[in-house]
């Protein structure tokens, strides 16, 4: 299989559904990377994601029986669309088993094309074992999302045509990575056309299988990933998606939250366009990347993979580009308690837009202010905390922590007095049941002293839980966290906590 791709993605039978998406310059985009960025539009697709090719194709490719028989495919959102698009144009049974947390849209917009949905566990991971039950009791055609040569090549005629639509120079060419189906298609083509465009993999810094994999010289199965890239939220990559990245793959480049949301902006400023965060997890690889090397006047394709965004999470994007711009500060000030203290401090903060004021009083000597200012990025941020330092106001830059602009932005109004409390940033399933769960498996003696949860429109919940736990029952706690399983940090020692919540 080593030297076939060429022919099969040559071959590969896409066009009865996909169309040859534009590759779009990104003009101010560009102008502030100082490099030519073209964006690969599979977000125009009919189901608004590349994945259709590589679902049709494998379909298409299927003996004439076993299709009759139907197919079945394991999926939380795009790759569901597009087996279901696929069913009903080769006019055969298509069958999808999705996570019960996935979000009604999607559910609806699979059921539209005519499958039959079965929701089943927390996960893919549960989905997944659940339709490969489904397969062999029903006797249906699996449609592996990434892990299967037919599939690969159908992805692949995305690097045709991208070669295509640009004859000329090109020197990298930025792609999201989940399960590797796609990067490994489009690589498996160009690198055998054109063998001096690097090939660059993105993905979040919380979802890092397939980069893991890469430096570990074998494939590296993740305790738990990220879900606010859904799309490439995979605990494990392929096999033979993994022999194709370590055989073609120039390079991997992970970026956080913050970025993607930024990216998602970026995009829209461009085109009106709300890509879906793994849709623009390669434009904010390519930022990353060209920061990193510092590179400029170079011609670069990012493949903007999917727009399926849920509306209720465009208010937690918003938020986020900012800080991922670097074009907002967030700040812990200690001023005194006295009057006229807050007049000097948004004296000292200057001419500027101040986004964000939170403040209550809680000791008779120094006050503790949660703030977001307006900046021009990172250099600017450092010069405002040490104005501020110098003005003798203790100053601590929040912009990276997680739980403070996740959380404490939102509850900053007191201090509790609470004994033992452990605090802890867990990740619920956005399913019935799931808040029960936790509260079912804790020991009856540990009581919840702080709770806060902000709905994100996500197929998960950012959850903060303060618990008071004695010493002595710490290896019971570690043992409720075990047997719990929802991804979690431990943000007992986080500075935001003591300043704010503590």
């Amino acid at each position: 299989m080593k030297n076939d791709y060429l022919e099969r993605i040559l071959k590969a039978r896409v066009y009865d559904v996909a169309v040859e998406s534009p590759l779009e310059l990104a003009p101010a985009l560009s102008k502030r990377l100082g490099n030519r960025l073209l964006l690969k539009r599979e977000d125009l697709q009919a189901v608004f994601s590349f994945k259709l090719r590589g679902a049709y194709n494998k379909m298409a490719a299927l003996p004439k029986k076993r299709l009759a028989k139907g197919v079945i495919a394991a999926s939380a959102g795009n790759h569901a669309q597009g087996v279901a698009l696929a069913a009903q144009r080769l006019g055969c049974r298509a069958v999808i088993v999705m996570p019960v947390t996935t979000p009604r849209i999607k559910v609806d917009a699979v059921a539209a094309r005519g499958a039959e949905v079965v929701l089943q566990g927390d996960s893919y991971d549960d989905a997944y074992r659940h339709a490969l039950g489904l397969k062999r009791r029903r006797g249906l055609a699996f449609v592996h999302p990434y892990d299967d040569p037919e599939v690969i090549a159908g992805q692949g005629t995305i690097g045709v045509e991208i070669l295509r639509q640009h004859p000329g120079a090109l020197d990298a060419i930025f792609v999201p990575v989940g399960g590797g189906g796609l990067i490994s298609g489009i690589a498996a083509y160009v690198k055998q056309v054109r063998p001096s465009i690097k090939i660059i993999g993105v993905e979040p810094v919380d979802a890092d299988a397939m980069k893991k994999s890469l430096d570990s010289g074998r494939r590296v199965r993740l305790d738990h990933v990220g879900l606010f890239a859904d799309g490439v939220a995979v605990k494990e990559v392929g096999r033979e998606t993994f022999r194709l990245c370590r055989q073609y793959v120039d390079e991997m480049v992970l970026v956080d939250t913050d970025e993607m949301c930024a990216a998602i902006k970026d995009v829209f400023e461009d085109t009106r366009v709300v890509l879906e965060p793994a849709g623009a997890l390669s434009i904010a690889g390519a930022k990353a990347w060209v920061a990193r090397h510092g590179v400029r006047g170079k011609t670069l394709v990012a493949v903007a993979s999917g727009a399926n965004t849920n509306f209720d999470r465009l208010r937690f994007i918003a938020e986020e580009a900012e800080l991922g711009e670097h074009r907002e500060a967030v700040l812990a000030v200690t001023i005194p308690e006295r009057p006229g203290s807050f007049r000097k401090f948004c004296a000292t903060l200057g001419p500027r837009n101040v986004t964000e004021f939170n403040y209550r009083i809680a000791d008779s000597e120094l006050a503790q202010v949660f703030v977001g200012v307006e900046t021009q990025g990172r250099p600017q941020t450092a010069k405002l905390v040490k104005n501020l330092r110098r003005h003798g106001l203790k100053t601590l830059d929040l912009s990276d922590n997680e739980m403070a602009k996740t959380h404490v932005r939102h509850m900053v109004g007191g201090r509790a007095p609470a004994r033992d409390e452990l605090l802890y940033r867990f990740e619920f399933p956005e399913r019935p049941g799931a808040l029960m769960r936790f509260l079912d498996s804790m020991r009856g003696g540990w009581n919840i002293s702080l709770f806060h949860y902000r709905n994100h429109g996500a197929d998960y919940g950012r959850v903060l839980v303060g618990m008071q736990v004695p010493k002595a029952e710490m290896p019971q706690f570690r043992a409720f966290l075990r047997k719990l399983g929802y991804p979690c940090v431990d943000e007992t020692r986080n500075p935001a906590y003591r300043l704010f919540l503590a």
